[in-house]
């Protein structure tokens, strides 16, 4: 266990803890720092503090850091539906309720085990070793595209593309009740829910989100009714965004087992990233991938 203690000063007095801790540490990564956060193991003054509490001059920031535990991860012949792939980067169409990437006790099945087979050592570095390539993930339960770079400069190349917001992931959602404008832009906050730390929620105090949603012509079924096919385009990529946004405008994601509605009738979630739209860091041509709607999709 590594202990750090930092003093605030003047400067930084009024700036949230976890932006605070980011820039004095910038080797801690955002994820691992509210995970800390979450954990007690950051404290202010030695007591337990939320990560949007502003701090104060003079200050004490104690900060613990478990020792990393090497984690060795597996290559799997796992069969991967791959839409795109050269020498940089690699497109999947991950299925519903594979994980991205292993995590804290999932080691086994994930993409991460897949394409450590699939590409050998083809993958890049940047994100660690539990991480190869990922620049970006989707939930276990949403299925769709994915882009998984070969080399740390395709990396930094996609990765910049989705700070400035110029990759485009566009997915389609089948949502509780029937939205009544045929298109809208969702610009709400996201942040930790206070409550249950495991959620996310509109919060005031969170990060910038925007989604804008255009309603799509869906195909007869008993339940069009109740139900609106939509088509979600992200212009932020905050966790949970999508499932986040469309609930706090009252049409959760029909299948969400977190966001949506206590007594749904379906057990999958009915979200998929169907088309992705970036410019290859090596041509610096546009590539536009699409997939087609999910069986699941069918909703009878």
């Amino acid at each position: 266990m590594k202990e750090k203690i930092l003093t605030v000063l003047d400067d930084f007095a009024g700036k949230r803890l976890d932006r605070f801790v980011s820039a004095s540490l910038k080797d801690l990564s955002r994820t691992l720092i509210q995970k800390l956060i979450d954990e007690n193991l950051i404290l202010v003054n030695k007591k337990p503090s939320k990560s949007g509490y502003r701090l104060k001059a003079d200050d004490m920031v104690f900060i613990s850091i478990p020792d990393l535990q090497e984690t060795k991860i597996e290559p799997e012949k796992i069969k991967l539906d791959v839409v795109f792939e050269d020498r940089d980067v690699i497109v999947i169409n991950k299925p519903q309720g594979m994980v991205t990437h292993p995590a804290s006790g999932v080691h086994k099945g994930t993409l991460v085990n897949a394409l450590l087979s699939h590409c050998k050592d083809s993958l890049s570095g940047i994100n660690g070793v539990l991480r190869p390539g990922i620049v970006h993930r989707l939930d276990k339960e949403t299925s769709g595209l994915i882009i998984v770079c070969k080399n740390d400069k395709s990396h930094t190349e996609i990765a910049k593309q989705i700070q400035e917001r110029k990759l485009k992931r566009h997915y389609l959602a089948i949502v509780h009740g029937k939205i009544q404008h045929d298109k809208g832009v969702i610009n709400k906050p996201i942040g930790r829910d206070k409550i249950h730390r495991h959620k996310m929620a509109v919060v005031s105090n969170g990060r910038k989100a925007i989604t804008h949603y255009k309603v799509k012509a869906f195909h007869k079924t008993p339940l069009r009714e109740k139900f609106t096919l939509v088509e979600c385009i992200l212009e932020t990529g905050r966790t949970h965004q999508i499932r986040v946004h469309m609930k706090s405008i009252g049409h959760p994601i029909l299948g969400d087992k977190t966001y949506g509605e206590k007594n749904d009738p379906i057990d999958k979630m009915m979200l998929h990233a169907y088309k992705l739209v970036f410019i290859h860091p090596r041509t610096k041509k546009e590539i536009r991938l699409e997939t087609g709607i999910p069986e699941r999709f069918n909703v009878k």
